[in-house]
């Protein structure tokens, strides 16, 4: 008689872009969205540097789950997973007639960091900023992405065209101060994010007594198509129309299998898209499921894209 094929559990999770700001709010900073003092940005001699509003309404897409495991959903606190670095540029040895310290910065193409000018000169009153080559930073939103721990009053999150270099002119209009900074704009380290990812989560399963997940060698390269399919289609149903689990199946002798999945500008980097996923109960739930022994990430960004970022987690015990 054959043996019984033990039962593959699915569990699925998605992450929207409209989910971002909801749940980062609630794991890194609440601020607000329009300007509440301090600088006001605008383009010079007509030019049009300051872009639109970067942010939007926001929902959060319904979570699916087959299974349901008894999960420890303690949360560790941010800076676990979260830098709790400052983004704003040190202002301490800033000449009274410039507005940055440094004479170069770089940052990567994601974007991962909005353009700042230092902490205590955010009463600089109305400034203009210009961009050299539109080819790499085309302008500026005009208004920074608190969700990710930037300030309206100080910060501007950058359109991001193109890798290369620009030159970023900033001043006042009362002409006391005029600076400015060198940006290179690099590609991120797929690879090494992907494998950053793996580190974070583990990290925060350590501190929920539970064991460390090795890298899901087996789903590999089904994480990165999982990714890549979320740019045709953001969701769990594939292109194709199949299920989401089709891209790595168990094996004959069974086994379970879950997916995360976070899109767009507040998922720029391993720490923000871990953070993400902590920041909702059911994302959670997959990171700190006790079933769980392996974890494949996929990561794409594609300059192109509508969203630029896409992430998937393929947790798997097999």
């Amino acid at each position: 008689m054959e043996a019984e094929r033990p039962h593959k559990n699915r569990i699925t999770i998605l992450l929207s872009l409209n989910a971002a700001a909801i749940l980062i709010v609630g794991v890194l900073i609440a601020s607000a969205i329009w300007f509440n003092g301090g600088v006001t940005f605008r383009a010079v001699d007509e030019r049009s540097d300051i872009v639109a509003d970067a942010t939007g309404t926001m929902e959060l897409l319904e979570s699916v789950s087959d299974s349901e495991a008894s999960i420890n959903l303690d949360v560790i606190g941010n800076d676990d997973y979260v830098s709790a670095a400052s983004h704003e540029f040190d202002s301490s040895d800033v000449p009274s007639d410039q507005l940055w310290n440094e004479n170069a910065i770089t940052i990567y193409a994601t974007p991962d960091t909005d353009i700042c000018v230092g902490g205590d000169l955010s009463s600089l009153g109305e400034m203009y900023w210009q961009t050299s080559n539109s080819d790499v930073i085309t302008g500026f939103y005009d208004s920074a992405r608190t969700w990710l721990g930037y300030s309206d009053d100080t910060c501007r999150y950058p359109v991001i065209s193109g890798t290369g270099t620009t030159t970023i002119t900033a001043g006042t209009y009362d002409g006391k101060r005029k600076d400015s900074i060198t940006v290179t704009v690099i590609d991120p380290p797929a690879e090494q994010w992907k494998h950053e990812v793996l580190t974070l989560v583990n990290k925060i399963r350590i501190k929920n007594n539970l064991q460390k997940l090795a890298w899901g060698d087996t789903c590999d390269d089904a994480a990165d198509i999982r990714a890549n399919e979320s740019m045709q289609l953001y969701a769990h149903t594939r292109p194709d129309g199949s299920s989401w689990s089709t891209v790595c199946p168990a094996p004959d002798s069974g086994g379970v299998s879950g997916e995360n999945l976070a899109i767009g500008n507040a998922a720029v980097s391993p720490a923000t898209v871990v953070a993400l996923w902590m920041g909702s109960e059911s994302h959670r739930a997959n990171i700190l499921n006790p079933d769980y022994t392996k974890l494949a990430v996929g990561f794409v960004f594609d300059m192109d894209s509508t969203y630029k970022t896409y992430w998937s987690q393929f947790f798997s015990t097999y």
